[in-house]
């Protein structure tokens, strides 16, 4: 297989209508959130366990 015919069938994969990727459901923003919340609640145990500083 060479480099144009590869390059041509991700393109005409990727031009297909019906795969614009993601699920329905999933809001980036609760996604972001939720990310956020589990980060600050680790950096909030890690900072109760080191106390000696």
């Amino acid at each position: 297989m060479s480099l144009h015919s590869t390059a041509h069938s991700l393109v005409s994969l990727a031009a297909e209508p019906g795969h614009e990727g993601g699920h329905a459901s999933l809001s980036p923003f609760v996604t972001g959130g939720g990310a956020l919340f589990v980060l600050l609640l680790l950096l909030w145990i890690t900072t109760r366990f080191n106390r000696d500083r």
